[in-house]
């Protein structure tokens, strides 16, 4: 009988991340989700209004905005693998996930201006009260991920940290990035594809 160990591979078994940051997506994850709710009734009781206001948004800005954030996480997901394997280039992951985000930026500024122009506000109906709130909360969460990612990328350059701290402080932003990530592919059909 052989009794001879074998090695075991490092597998990490841990949550990525710091549990007091999830603790902070949960609570996020709350505040969008209680902002659902809110439309969800709204749509119940004032359906009209809600059908009216929902053909004057611009679904290729969604599908182009969805695009970009779902890039952008994907790169963000590279970025994190790649500091696990101590890659010296896993920043350009981040800084290019950063790019993907300022394309929805760009876009929902674009969305914003349209819309302005034709009349529309925060202020014009409890649907468009709505869709400016909630929107522009997300988008100020998606300013900060860039923000985020920007500062995590400029960080890596700096090899005198652990690579254990490297590899936390990356999952840390990537699944920030990915809660905006997740809010988006929720506002999305929510806004332009149940009509």
């Amino acid at each position: 009988m052989n009794t001879q160990s074998h090695p075991v591979a490092d597998v990490k078994d841990d949550i990525p991340g710091d549990i007091a940051l999830w603790f902070f997506l949960c609570a996020e994850l709350g505040v969008f989700g209680l902002l659902i709710i809110g439309f969800a009734l709204l749509r119940l009781f004032q359906p009209e209004m809600v059908a009216s206001g929902l053909q004057q948004l611009h679904l290729h800005a969604g599908i182009i905005n969805t695009m970009a954030l779902l890039t952008g996480s994907w790169l963000a997901a590279v970025g994190v693998q790649q500091v696990r394997r101590q890659q010296p280039e896993a920043g350009r992951y981040f800084v290019a996930a950063a790019a993907a985000g300022m394309i929805y930026i760009i876009v929902k500024l674009s969305e914003y201006t349209a819309l302005y122009q034709q009349g529309y506000s925060l202020h014009y109906d409890a649907f468009f009260g709505f869709y400016f709130f909630a929107t522009f909360f997300h988008f100020l969460h998606v300013l900060a991920g860039i923000l985020f990612l920007l500062l995590v990328a400029r960080w890596l350059k700096n090899h005198r940290h652990s690579p254990a701290d490297r590899t936390k402080t990356a999952e840390n932003v990537a699944l920030y990035w990915h809660m905006v990530d997740l809010v988006w592919i929720v506002l999305f059909p929510t806004l332009y594809l149940l009509r």
